[in-house]
């Protein structure tokens, strides 16, 4: 199965959602004040937030106020209008060759898949021809190390770990001294789990920075931020204060599969305006994938 079926099966309860709502507004109707709310409606319901869905109706009326219309036609123009949004947040996650090795932080709240998207991100690093290394900051959660070292195993990547409850910021600057002795072309950093507004844990990312700026000032590289899709608008405030303090340069959004809240997706992008760098419909090394607006639009909208 191709990832895009991956993709269309994962989104399809957000999609079913949009396109039985869609159908059931313009059967045999004009695009009207009416029809235009019921639309918008539907649309923040989707979680699109009230921005997004206010610019997707105005976009529409633009082009077709007044006119008979049928759903079908409104899919059409709907995914045109998303993908406008998505596609300067489509982007591939790139590896700087003049940084050896390249350091990518990664974060998130607990539960959202870190350690599992850094394995599978590994795998296509690997793939690509780059030597990676994998480090277990997250020293709290033995299963953690424990998880990271089996996708360690299968990517042939080293990784380096610490004691148990170790201090993080020590666990990621012996990683980096490692990688970088190794010649490495990449060094993914696993945090612990943390609580958007738990002041103290994020105050430990931005620790984990300074001490990886001893050894490289410009590090880290990269700050990926994992996003579970399920949690919907939840996922905007997270992705806010993620931002603010460790300084978010790109997202992962995982669980399309588990939810009928696909549209945070379009939220986060027009928000935040953040490169989306993959995103993620199940637990294998092939259901993350890169993150493309045409094929995404138009699978939220069921075409």
């Amino acid at each position: 199965m191709t990832f895009l079926s991956r993709l269309k099966t994962g989104l399809s309860r957000s999609s079913a959602n949009l396109s039985d709502g869609i159908t059931g507004i313009f059967t045999q109707k004009k695009l009207d004040e009416d029809t235009l709310t019921r639309l918008e409606d539907l649309l923040i319901e989707a979680d699109m937030g009230a921005a997004v869905a206010a610019e997707l109706t105005a976009g529409l009326a633009k082009q077709k106020f007044g006119k008979e219309v049928t759903g079908e036609e409104i899919k059409l123009a709907l995914a045109s209008l998303i993908a406008a949004i998505l596609a300067p947040c489509a982007r591939p996650l790139l590896i700087d060759a003049s940084r050896k090795p390249h350091v990518i932080m990664v974060v998130g709240v607990n539960g959202n898949g870190k350690t599992t998207t850094i394995g599978k991100l590994a795998a296509r690093l690997k793939a690509e021809g780059n030597t990676v290394w994998l480090a277990a900051a997250d020293t709290f959660r033995a299963a953690a190390v424990e998880q990271l070292q089996v996708w360690g195993e299968r990517t042939g990547a080293p990784v380096a770990t610490g004691e148990a409850n170790a201090d993080p910021a020590s666990v990621a600057y012996r990683a980096l001294e490692q990688a970088r002795a190794a010649g490495a072309d990449a060094l993914f950093i696993d945090t612990a789990g943390r609580l958007h507004n738990k002041a103290n844990l994020m105050a430990e990312l931005q620790k984990i920075a300074k001490v990886l700026q001893k050894i490289d000032p410009s590090a880290p590289h990269s700050v990926l931020q994992v996003l579970d899709a399920t949690t919907g608008q939840n996922a905007i405030a997270q992705a806010e204060t993620f931002r603010d303090i460790a300084g978010t340069t790109g997202l992962i959004i995982t669980k399309l599969d588990g939810t009928a809240k696909g549209g945070i997706v379009v939220a986060l992008a027009k928000k935040f305006g953040l490169p989306i760098y993959a995103v993620g419909v199940g637990e294998g090394v092939e259901d993350l994938d890169s993150f493309e607006a045409n094929a995404f639009a138009r699978q939220l909208v069921s075409l």
